[in-house]
């Protein structure tokens, strides 16, 4: 980790309430009325798929192109934080709590399941055509349903919400992206509904995957012994309860210690696992058909995001890709948050490349592996693969695994990976929902972690035992609609904030250039002045300096002049003075005697 941050607990909202409270009933009709649950889900399938298939189609094509066209323009530069802020978690971490949120356990379940679905029930513009086509077709479709599309809707929420939390400083709200449209209202009773129906949304999409979990679980169990533990609903439910106790124990050690941890101990089985399959699957099979993948998927990914079949009644897609969007729409919110929450510090065009690129070229690799063992196995004539796919698609996986060396061992690993993706998957999503329905808090009380996970272990169950499957299905279908609508108006939301926050970089930076500029030609007009003024002042200070000096040797020459002068002076009038005292006293020695002799004469 390069950085440490601090996040606020808060308080539940009346967005808690009124949420919880209403999973609760629907988990409570369930169990009351299952038939009746099941009846209504069906009716409004239903009226979903005839009347808003082609917005999920189109919508989903939409994110991708908006997500790349942010990664490739002037936006990719901004952070999803302050400016001098960087990644909180490195690249592997990172990548691990990605895929360990929960998208990781839709690999593992449909990893194998998915491309043999469709060789077996293939898209109905292959019905009739070459096996090796309808096998190309379905690793193309299976990498189509998990590659670029998820990840761009997940990539849009992650990104709003990132840039509304560490950028704009909002709550971790999927309301707080509508600032630019709502203003105000985003905190009054729109804004509420906004969080109710993204928190709606997440429920229902984790309760899909935490049946999936369930489901192949049980398959896993039941295979592993033989059959002794039945592969029924009440073993999906026991195993749902366990699940549920042991992901509290991590959700009490909170981010930085269960979900990284866990994600870590998961990135690293899931590559030992993809490796084993390479290694002891067909080799050159998975390396020739993951590079005729990758190029029939770039060249035909256009044509497969807008495909709504309209000559036909369109059940495949419902079945599968629309079912497969709008299972990712609804899992947007938590996926989005929980995202942007280990990506702060990220700028935009780097997190493009960790959200969108890699875990796509990685569904590539994964389904190709998977899935083109098995696709191997059953055109050579291995049926059990074939039918266990049409009929339990949740033991493929232990299936093909099984033909290989080291099948036993590899399934038990098989099984450990996909406890612990439900166990982070868990842990994962009751703390994004207790973030949502606590104010946008990123560091919400345990308590209320612990209830969504009941409540969405509880909605898990009344799915799967009023629809199995079929029920989780439907139910991310219908439950996704509302959020997908958000999601459309959210990027014009988000392109509002950040071409206000462009223009304004873009206005610091053309004065911090231009103070530099006045700055730079201060400098060398300084520069310039200063030697000018140089010569000018040196000789100026130099005629200073001679004339001082001159008028200093003067004073001192004068002075030592006079010295000696006077010294000359002195030893003259001395000289002079001392010849005229000699006469004078010559003189008067001389007078008395002279006139003692004149007296005696």
């Amino acid at each position: 980790m390069s950085g440490k941050f601090e996040y606020e607990t808060k308080k539940p909202s009346i967005v808690f309430y009124i949420s919880a409270t209403l999973v609760a009933l629907f988990v409570l009709w369930g169990f009351i009325g299952p038939d009746s649950l099941e009846s209504v889900s069906n009716n409004a399938l239903a009226s979903t798929l005839n009347n808003f298939g082609w917005f999920y189609m189109l919508a989903t094509a939409f994110f991708i192109a908006f997500v790349l066209f942010l990664a490739v323009s002037p936006f990719g530069r901004l952070r999803l934080g302050k400016p001098d802020e960087r990644p909180e978690y490195n690249f592997f971490p990172w990548l691990g709590m990605l895929f360990s949120a929960g998208i990781g356990v839709g690999f593992v379940f449909w990893g194998v399941a998915e491309p043999a679905l469709y060789f077996l029930d293939p898209h109905p513009d292959y019905i009739g055509a070459d096996e090796a086509l309808i096998a190309s077709a379905g690793l193309r479709y299976a990498v189509f349903h998990w590659a670029l599309h998820p990840w761009a809707i997940f990539s849009l929420v992650a990104l709003t919400l990132a840039y509304v939390q560490f950028r704009k400083d909002q709550p971790a709200l999927i309301s707080s992206a509508f600032q630019p449209l709502l203003g105000d209202r985003m905190r009054g009773p729109l804004g509420k509904g906004i969080d109710v129906l993204a928190v709606l949304a997440t429920s229902t999409g984790v309760a899909t995957t935490f049946g999936l979990s369930a489901l192949q679980i049980t398959g896993g169990l039941s295979h592993l012994t033989t059959g002794t533990i039945p592969n029924n609903s009440l073993t999906q439910l026991l195993v749902i309860g366990i699940v549920t106790i042991l992901f509290i124990f991590s959700a009490a050690t909170g981010i930085d210690k269960g979900i990284k941890i866990l994600s870590t101990i998961n990135l690293t089985v899931a590559f030992t696992l993809l490796l084993f399959m390479i290694i002891f699957g067909p080799t050159l099979f998975i390396a020739e058909s993951i590079v005729s993948t990758i190029g029939g998927y770039i060249a035909n990914v256009v044509q497969m995001s807008l495909d709504l079949n309209p000559f036909g009644d369109g059940e495949w897609l419902g079945i599968y890709t629309i079912f497969f969007w709008a299972w990712h729409i609804s899992w947007a919110p938590f996926m989005g948050m929980f995202i942007a929450r280990i990506s702060r510090g990220r700028t935009i065009r780097e997190f493009v490349a960790g959200v969108l690129i890699v875990p796509s070229l990685l569904a590539v690799i994964w389904f190709t592996a998977f899935g083109g063992t098995a696709l191997d196995m059953i055109m050579a004539g291995n049926e059990q693969i074939g039918e266990l796919v049409m009929n339990n698609v949740e033991v493929a996986l232990f299936v093909t695994l099984h033909e290989l060396p080291l099948g036993i061992i590899m399934s038990m690993l098989a099984l450990l990976l996909i406890i612990i993706f439900f166990i982070t998957s868990a842990d994962s999503a009751s703390y994004v929902l207790a973030a949502l329905t606590s104010d946008g808090g990123l560091a919400p009380k345990l308590w209320m972690k612990v209830v969504w996970g009941f409540l969405i272990a509880g909605t898990a169950s009344v799915l799967l035992v009023s629809g199995g499957l079929r029920g989780l299905q439907t139910a991310s279908i219908v439950a996704a609609l509302p959020f997908a609508i958000i999601m459309v108006v959210m990027i014009f939301s988000l392109l509002m904030m950040m071409g206000r926050d462009m223009q304004a970089e873009q206005l610091w930076k053309r004065r911090t250039r231009t103070k530099k500029m006045k700055r730079e030609v201060h400098d060398e007009m300084y520069e310039r002045m200063k030697e000018n003024m140089y010569e000018d002042v040196k000789e100026e200070v130099y005629q200073e300096m001679k004339e001082k000096v001159v008028e200093q040797v003067k004073e001192e020459v004068y002075e030592e002049m006079k010295e000696e002068v006077y010294e000359d002076f002195k030893e003259k009038i001395y000289e002079d003075l001392r010849d005229d005292l000699g006469e004078q006293l010559n003189g008067e020695l001389d007078s008395p005697d002279s006139n003692d002799d004149k007296t005696k004469k």
